[in-house]
């Protein structure tokens, strides 16, 4: 209980703003954290909990995004149904590239996801007929919560929130089950995992096809909250790089690092974005430059994480404390 109260309490306090915060920048800005952390936790049960590092988790996302925009926007067909067709689509596609990659490991399996994502990337922005091509899906707004069309930011707050808690607890769970340690050793040392009897490959498999399933809805919601799907932007390489990047800031194979990460990241980029992006001549451009330069300070210094550095500093004073 001591380990999640963190989490309660972070949590808790998101599901107070829009109680005491009207303004719907800020409020905006607290479902994107909420979502690319729900995303970057989805991704963190393959690479971080399975040691199955991915940079082309953007496949599963718009796979979910594609699912319900083509059902919505071509039958008129609900988003939840697209929600669930795109869990489903992304697991059989994660089952997949888990079995064709089983004995793949490090930077080959790297390069397999990412070309998986830009070959559905090419298929989605070339298939006019289905999907639009490059010009992307527009996502038409339809009020009501059948069709997913909530206006008040303060509704979307609360559902990404539920998104966000039922991964998270799927991470809990990973931390404190059989299969969550089982995983934990096939990160450590495969080949002395498989030695003592854990099926190495059947868990490798399981854990992408979950962390498929949860990216494909994290996308749908996406989908219907931006309400717009362009092929290049949710298939990218540079989304899934945001998906690992907050993992990895905040506390890689840790629950809530995902989200402080995301925190720390979106925070980051939207303050250095509306502070420099109207800045012209030689200077364009220099957000990116100084969001670069902190992001490879934090991670030269803190390489375990956020969530880790904080989990050391902790026990390191309590020891101190007990002494």
């Amino acid at each position: 209980m001591r380990r999640a109260a963190p989490a309660a309490v972070l949590l808790g306090l998101v599901a107070l703003a829009p109680l005491v915060v009207r303004d719907a920048f800020l409020l905006d800005g607290l479902i994107l954290i909420l979502l690319w952390g729900a995303a970057a936790s989805a991704w963190n049960i393959a690479g971080g909990y399975a040691g199955q590092v991915s940079l082309g988790h953007s496949a599963f996302f718009g796979v979910g995004a594609y699912a319900a925009a083509v059902l919505v926007t071509r039958w008129g067909i609900s988003p939840w149904i697209g929600l669930a067709v795109g869990a489903l689509l992304a697991t059989v596609v994660g089952v997949a590239i888990g079995f064709l990659s089983n004995r793949l490991r490090g930077p080959y399996f790297v390069l397999a996801t990412i070309a998986l994502s830009q070959v559905l990337s090419i298929g989605a922005s070339r298939w006019r007929g289905f999907t639009a091509g490059s010009e992307g899906i527009p996502v038409p707004f339809r009020p009501g919560f059948a069709t997913l069309g909530f206006a008040s930011k303060t509704v979307w707050v609360y559902l990404v929130l539920a998104l966000a808690l039922a991964i998270y607890l799927a991470e809990r769970y990973l931390e404190v089950s059989r299969m969550g340690y089982r995983l934990a050793g096939v990160r450590e040392d495969e080949d002395a995992a498989e030695a003592l009897g854990i099926p190495t490959r059947r868990l490798k498999v399981a854990a992408i096809a979950l962390s498929a399933a949860l990216t494909s809805v994290c996308g749908t919601v996406w989908a219907q909250y931006v309400g717009f799907v362009d092929p290049f932007y949710v298939f990218s390489v540079d989304l899934s790089v945001r998906f690992a990047l907050n993992a990895i800031i905040g506390g890689l194979g840790t629950a809530m690092g995902p989200f402080v990460g995301s925190l720390l990241i979106t925070t980051l980029e939207t303050y250095l974005r509306a502070t420099f992006s109207g800045i012209h001549g030689s200077l364009i451009g220099i957000y990116l430059v100084i969001y670069g330069a902190l992001l490879i300070v934090l991670v030269r210094f803190v390489p375990q994480g956020v969530v880790g550095w904080l989990g050391a500093r902790a026990r390191r004073l309590g020891r101190h404390a007990r002494a």
